[in-house]
């Protein structure tokens, strides 16, 4: 028997935001509940995030931002997936973001936002329900 194909997630910093211990606990949150993650550390743009989740037939984007950049950087990476062909792939993010900006990302295509006091378990099962697993 074949075995199920694990949902692909690349976790990203974008931006110039140095504070990287809560995404580390996502992804090994998400690394440990059965998803392959594909960390891809600090300070990257944008186009290094699609780049990355097209080479590694991503379902689903994670970005973690804290430095209030949050409009300007979920706004690019949509913008760079609709641009590539890539809407299938899923964006969430989570980080220091205020309220009322988050149904502006979601407008924007943003799937959801976690913000400080989610817990790993709410991510996890959120992912599961969200991000289509890919086909074997």
């Amino acid at each position: 028997m074949e075995p199920t194909p694990k949902i692909r997630i690349v976790v990203a910093k974008p931006g110039l935001d140095g504070h990287d211990r809560g995404v580390k606990i996502v992804a090994r949150a998400l690394r440990d509940a059965g998803m392959e993650v594909v960390y891809t550390g600090l300070h990257q743009t944008p186009e290094q995030i699609v780049q990355t989740a097209i080479q590694e037939d991503a379902q689903a984007i994670g970005l973690s931002i804290l430095s209030g950049a949050h409009m300007t950087l979920f706004a690019r990476v949509i913008e760079l997936l609709r641009e590539r062909d890539a809407e299938d792939i899923v964006v969430f993010g989570g980080g220091i973001i205020p309220e009322a900006d988050i149904p502006e990302l979601e407008r924007l295509g943003v799937a959801k936002i976690f913000t400080p006091g989610a817990s790993t378990q709410e991510i996890v099962d959120w992912v599961r329900a969200a991000v289509p697993a890919p086909v074997a």
